[in-house]
């Protein structure tokens, strides 16, 4: 015989002794306050975001906008850092047209983000098939993309950077396609564009003459550039708007280092108080989350939007210059 004991019948609730309130004492969600308001036929941009409803992602998209007018009022940096993906997706007139017109005020990027850029500006054209070319060994294996980007690297090595060398090459080489190039737009704003490399990710560093010595020391002096950059996004004085470091695209790189980035900051004696973050991209990665949204800013500072570049990017620039017409 089993040695288990009988376990002793459920006894049934006493559902009489629940206890009700009304609807008048409980605390609500979702109001008719928040709802959608649907914009007529030929609204203008200003009527048809001020119709979304008042939720999730387009709170999160308001509370970017509120951060980066406020900054750019109160004369504190917006830095713009993004993965290849936002120029494989159309988007680099965008981030241009944010530059010429003082509201981005520094650009970083990866490696990948850089190739796209100069490929573009030089050729109106960029990105291969890789699912096709890396069966027969030539994915990667273009002369002018590593020829141009080693020739950047000498040139950064100098103590400008990967980033200001390359839009300084493909401005003085004209290249034909040059008002797209994010590099050539900072280039010539004289606002800071730092490239950020990590060796053997990179199709140029394929090429048989590639410098790891020069890349290396170009890619180190923007990471020094990007330092001081960061160190000047917290608010000017307590209770002031801070700057803004907005994360677009970048699951990897561009988080950790900014995260890298912050901790010289704040080690050098820059608390960055007031300074806001943001995330927006098809998924929210665990670096952008941790490194981007969380572990550097205060509780509410960090701000994330699901979805594709050619969308969010467009909506972003639009409520901005909404807010900030003129050049600053």
């Amino acid at each position: 015989m089993s040695s288990m004991r009988k376990q002793p019948a459920v006894q049934p609730l006493d559902w009489s002794r629940i206890r009700l309130k009304s609807r008048e004492q409980r605390s609500h969600k979702v109001g008719t306050a928040a709802l959608a308001q649907p914009a007529a036929a030929g609204a203008t941009f200003a009527e048809w975001l001020a119709g979304l409803p008042a939720f999730l992602g387009v709170n999160e998209l308001r509370a970017i906008v509120d951060a980066v007018v406020a900054a750019r009022q109160a004369g504190r940096p917006v830095v713009f850092a993004y993965g290849g993906h936002v120029i494989k997706t159309g988007c680099t007139p965008l981030v241009v047209d944010l530059i010429e017109r003082g509201i981005v005020t520094a650009v970083a990027t990866n490696g990948s983000g850089a190739i796209h850029d100069l490929e573009l500006a030089e050729t109106g054209a960029t990105s291969e098939e890789v699912a096709d070319t890396i069966r027969d060994g030539s994915f990667g294996m273009v002369h002018e993309t590593c020829e141009r980007m080693n020739a950047a690297a000498e040139r950064g090595s100098d103590g400008r950077g990967l980033g200001r060398a390359l839009g300084e090459l493909l401005d003085a080489a004209e290249a034909p396609y040059r008002q797209h190039s994010i590099m050539v737009a900072a280039a010539r704003a004289g606002i800071p564009a730092t490239v950020h490399v990590a060796v053997g990710t990179d199709t140029v560093h394929m090429h048989p003459a590639a410098d790891g010595a020069a890349i290396g020391a170009a890619s180190m002096a923007d990471f020094r550039t990007l330092c001081a950059v960061v160190a000047d996004l917290g608010a000017a004085e307590s209770g002031a708007a801070g700057g803004v470091w907005l994360n677009c695209g970048s699951a990897v790189v561009m988080p950790e280092v900014f995260l890298k980035a912050v901790s010289v900051a704040r080690n050098l004696g820059h608390p960055l108080d007031g300074m806001h973050t943001a995330n927006l991209d098809m998924l929210q990665h665990y670096r952008p989350v941790q490194n981007v949204l969380k572990r550097p800013v205060a509780p509410g500072h960090g701000h994330a939007i699901i979805g594709q570049h050619e969308i969010l990017l467009p909506l972003l620039r639009q409520a901005v210059i909404e807010r900030l017409p003129a050049a600053l």
